[in-house]
């Protein structure tokens, strides 16, 4: 097995797959022609023609988009991703491990292999027609994130924000990518119907490290910066810590609540590092690459919140881990929370208004007075 630094890349290698091998369909050519970039600092498109290896992307054809969870860790049920895969390539990424299951690797190939679903808004659509569904918040994404680097060119995402707002299905939404800021527009006829909030997850505030650990992500700053352009278009913004990395990120909790608090936004969360599978390995190789002087003290760390292990599958303790450590990290990010006036009101997103007509039945439903099904509302 061949370990070595990959330019613009998380992980340094491709480690071995759980799962069968599975037929796949190349993606058309106008799609497939690969830009090898990384993201500057100002969010733009970096050239390195010199990089080694090109991004593929393949059609995934699910004829679904909306993903059912029943954990009792998360605060969603629904969530919807039109990729799998994730070209931003954070070493961390719990989602790794998924693309096994499509005879891919959790290394190289979940950043540079990226499954599309060419046809999720239509299918979104199709969901929220059925007789069956029942108006809830959406996740917009759940596993891997729904504004990567080729949603610029496919505009899935925006699609698909269009057909909630059509429908009148609350999403809550959450990315590290600032061109979240190019569907300002549909995102604010949405707030104006409390039916979005947008939610950047930042890790830290060190611009390097982000780099190392995030190569494709949109700078901490972009960050920052999105957080403001949605608080001053009225939009409900927060952020999210995640992950928080025992030994190497847990000290900036107060800095980035602080920074993130001024720049408007009204809600936080956080989650503790998580190493599932082979997302273990990657992680310790990419420690040791990068961080040789503090491998020892990070790993360590991990132990501490994990029970002597490095991951905790246990409901209640994977996202929060357990032990004086994890209750000193939890402390600190309520104590700045309140410090800096986080989380002291709850966003809520309306049902209410939904409603699977299009908006041509939609008028003649309310030409003939019949009225618009109503449903409790749901928080955030």
């Amino acid at each position: 097995m061949i370990k070595q630094k990959t330019r613009g890349r998380g992980a340094g290698f491709n480690p071995g797959n759980r799962f069968e091998r599975l037929r796949i369909e190349d993606f058309p050519d106008d799609i497939a022609e690969d830009a090898p970039y990384i993201i500057d600092e100002n969010g733009e498109e970096e050239n390195f023609p010199e990089r080694k290896i090109p991004t593929q992307y393949f059609i995934d054809d699910s004829k679904s988009v909306i993903a059912k969870n029943d954990s009792e860790d998360l605060g969603f049920e629904n969530s919807f991703n039109p990729y799998r895969g994730c070209e931003h390539g954070c070493i961390y990424c719990y989602a790794r491990p998924s693309h096994e299951y499509l005879s891919f690797s959790a290394g190289l190939d979940f950043e540079t292999k990226i499954m599309v679903k060419p046809n999720a808004p239509k299918l979104l659509e199709a969901e929220l027609k059925k007789k069956s569904y029942v108006p809830d918040i959406i996740m917009f994404s759940g596993n891997t994130d729904c504004y990567q680097p080729l949603e610029k060119k496919l505009n899935l995402t925006r699609g698909a924000l269009k057909v909630c707002l059509k429908y009148r299905n609350p999403v809550s939404l959450i990315t590290k990518n600032s061109l979240v800021q190019r569907d300002l527009d549909v995102l604010k006829e949405m707030a104006e119907l409390k039916l979005i909030s947008v939610c950047l997850s930042i890790t830290t505030l060190d611009r390097d490290l982000a780099r190392r650990m995030e190569p494709r992500t949109s700078s901490p700053e972009k960050r920052f910066e999105t957080i403001e352009v949605m608080a001053k278009n009225n939009i409900p913004a927060g952020v999210n810590i995640a992950p928080v990395i025992p030994g190497l990120t847990d000290e900036e909790i107060p800095a980035i609540l602080k920074e993130s608090s001024e720049r408007g936004a009204i809600f936080a969360g956080h989650a503790m590092l998580r190493l599932p599978y082979s997302v273990k390995d990657l992680f310790l190789d990419w420690l040791k690459k990068e961080f040789p002087e503090k491998e020892s003290k990070i790993i360590n760390r991990i132990k501490e919140i994990r029970g002597g292990k490095l991951n905790s599958y246990e409901w209640g303790e994977r996202l929060a881990g357990k032990g004086e450590f994890a209750e000193a990290v939890h402390s600190l990010f309520k104590m700045s929370c309140n410090k800096y006036h986080l989380n002291e009101k709850q966003v809520k997103l309306a049902t209410s208004l939904f409603n699977s007509k299009d908006q041509f039945e939609i008028f003649e439903s309310l030409d003939s007075s019949s009225s618009l099904p109503w449903y409790k509302q749901n928080s955030c």
